[in-house]
């Protein structure tokens, strides 16, 4: 019944961010299917964790227009998200609520799902808010280096804040309404999946500076993820980085590591 629940729930989320404009069909589709496992798998704690990653996420998207109407040409997707964004930002947190099911009394699944939502919050908070610093951001493995707003791989100090606020939201609420803590104090819950979060989005940042595909247009002479037209539609280049390492395989690696440094973190 809970699973049924779970399912009609994720049709209704989906089907109002597709007439929303946050998803496209592919994407609605694809956060059914993930929707349905963490709602009716996890229950309304796992949801609400969720949902406030789907729901700040898509708001910042849209947010300060006015400031980022250049910066379309810079990633490879717009505002609608599709099933590679979906189930690159919420896969491997997905994995983890799926695996609450086969471990219901062990705190690892919600600790490796709080952390990969953590991980994802931090890194779109990051892109979304990031603009608004006043200075152009710096390439994470070079910081002498200046480059334009929007660049993979550019931090900037609104940009890391943004992060570390991104992850601390989930990180909070992943403390205060966790069914699993058996006795850890809520700080050390905080602390675990804020601090995971936000490096699981600097090495996002990292991956987008070093080996993540990049491509160039020759036409507008510009760096860009868009592959492969750009968006005056000239073919783009193949510049630097792996060709199949796209920027959602890129979010899919960002929350793995969340996960990886938090369960680091509880080892220690």
């Amino acid at each position: 019944m809970q699973l049924l629940i779970g399912f009609l729930l994720a049709i209704l989320i989906a089907s109002l961010a597709y007439k929303a404009r946050s998803l496209n069909i592919s994407g609605a589709i694809a956060a059914t299917f993930t929707g349905t496992i963490i709602f009716g798998i996890g229950g309304w704690e796992w949801a609400v964790l969720l949902l406030t990653f789907f729901i700040t996420s898509s708001a910042l998207s849209r947010a300060f227009k006015k400031q980022k109407q250049n910066l379309d040409e810079k990633f490879s997707k717009g505002n609608e998200r599709d099933a590679g964004q979906v189930f690159g930002n919420g896969g491997i947190a997905t994995l983890f609520a799926a695996l609450h099911f086969f471990l219901p009394d062990s705190p690892l699944p919600w600790i490796g799902f709080a952390a990969a939502l953590a991980a994802v919050n931090a890194d779109t908070w990051a892109t979304e808010l990031g603009v608004l610093n006043p200075h152009p951001p710096r390439m994470i493995t070079n910081p002498a280096k200046i480059v334009e707003k929007g660049t993979s791989g550019g931090i900037s100090l609104y940009g890391t804040l943004a992060s570390l606020f991104g992850a601390a939201l989930i990180g909070f609420l992943a403390a205060i309404i966790s069914p699993t803590v058996h006795g850890t104090l809520i700080t050390d819950y905080f602390l675990l999946i804020t601090l995971s979060g936000l490096a699981g989005s600097l090495f996002d940042s990292f991956l987008g500076g070093t080996v993540q595909a990049m491509y160039f247009c020759p036409k507008d002479n510009k760096e860009t993820e868009k592959h492969p037209l750009h968006t005056c539609g000239t073919q783009t280049v193949h510049l630097r980085g792996w060709k199949w390492l796209t920027n959602d395989l890129v979010n899919f690696a960002c929350s793995a590591f969340g996960v990886m440094i938090a369960f680091v973190g509880m080892s220690l």
